[in-house]
């Protein structure tokens, strides 16, 4: 999929980590809810409330999962899932461009 068709996007950003992280929420009109977002190179932990699906639509990311002691690279066209009430880490060497669904 390259575009979403009719939804609805709130106008303010999603900041975190000084700017370094950024997106905007995609609300579907069924409920569903992703963000699109850019990282820029550092290392960062979230943390989740609900589960999520990550996918990454250009740039790597290196990724320790929850429970996983064995970190992860994941590039342009693969996707991860991250449970619910949970924390993750990533690695970001260069600019990341993502897609984050919110999974109920």
């Amino acid at each position: 999929m390259t575009a979403f068709d009719q939804v609805s996007v709130v106008l303010k950003a999603n900041i975190y980590f000084g700017g370094r992280v950024s997106s905007r929420t995609i609300l579907f009109s069924d409920g569903e809810k992703k963000t699109l977002g850019i990282m820029l190179a550092g290392t960062y932990t979230f943390s989740t409330r609900e589960e999520e699906l990550m996918e990454i639509l250009a740039g790597e990311m290196t990724v320790l999962l929850p429970g996983s002691n064995c970190w992860q690279t994941f590039s342009e066209g693969m996707s991860f899932t991250v449970p619910a009430d949970s924390s993750f880490r990533l690695t970001i060497g260069q600019t990341v461009d993502y897609c984050c669904s919110y999974l109920k």
